[in-house]
């Protein structure tokens, strides 16, 4: 049987219609190493190897704290209080409506009569009406007015946040503050034997 190889030049023409080029061996396998070379230039730890039990050093970032500005020291406002009177002698006359400046007709009369009675003016005394403060505890009032001595209609211990509940139409003491608790004005008015307790008490106070 005849061989099918041929070398002859117009026989391989029937079969191989491109272009056929000879490559020399040597200069192929030059080629290839310096495709190699250059790939190992562009990616130069694309064939690292690690060694075994090779020690390979870790980088600790140091974290570091937030630095936390301190808070604003919280500054309480003063209480701008508004009251009748000039307060010369440092006496606090506290009411408690909701409905007027210090109480209705009755009321201001009854007040009236009790601060005449006691031969105090409108220049010794400040007159507030703690509807409008309510909140306000005893140390607030005593540090802004200076107050000696406390008439309080209407007013209880409790809403000055006092510790210790106080009777009614009696002299007390706070520290070296006099007070009288009494009903508020309106009410008292309607109260003879609260008005007849209230007097008892100020003809005590040696005004």
């Amino acid at each position: 049987m005849d061989s099918q190889l041929t070398a002859d030049g117009a026989a391989l023409r029937l079969f191989f219609t491109d272009d056929v080029y000879l490559v020399n061996e040597a200069d192929a396998q030059c080629d290839a190493s310096v495709s190699v070379g250059n790939n190992q230039a562009a990616n130069p730890i694309g064939n690292l190897a690690v060694q075994p039990n090779a020690v390979i050093p870790v980088i600790k970032q140091e974290s570091v704290a937030p630095v936390i500005e301190p808070a604003a020291p919280i500054v309480a406002q003063a209480i701008e209080f508004k009251y009748l009177g000039n307060n010369k002698r440092n006496i606090l006359i506290l009411v408690n409506d909701e409905e007027n400046e210090v109480s209705d007709d009755a009321g201001r009369e009854l007040l009236r009569k009790i601060v005449k009675s006691v031969n105090l003016t409108a220049n010794d005394f400040a007159l507030l009406n703690y509807a409008k403060y309510k909140g306000t505890g005893f140390k607030q009032l005593h540090e802004h007015f200076s107050c000696t001595l406390v008439f309080a209609f209407g007013v209880t211990p409790a809403h000055l946040s006092m510790a210790t509940a106080h009777p009614e139409h009696s002299i007390v003491l706070e520290g070296a503050v006099r007070m009288i608790f009494s009903a508020e004005l309106k009410t008292l008015d309607q109260n003879p034997a609260g008005k007849k307790a209230l007097w008892g008490s100020l003809q005590s106070l040696g005004l």
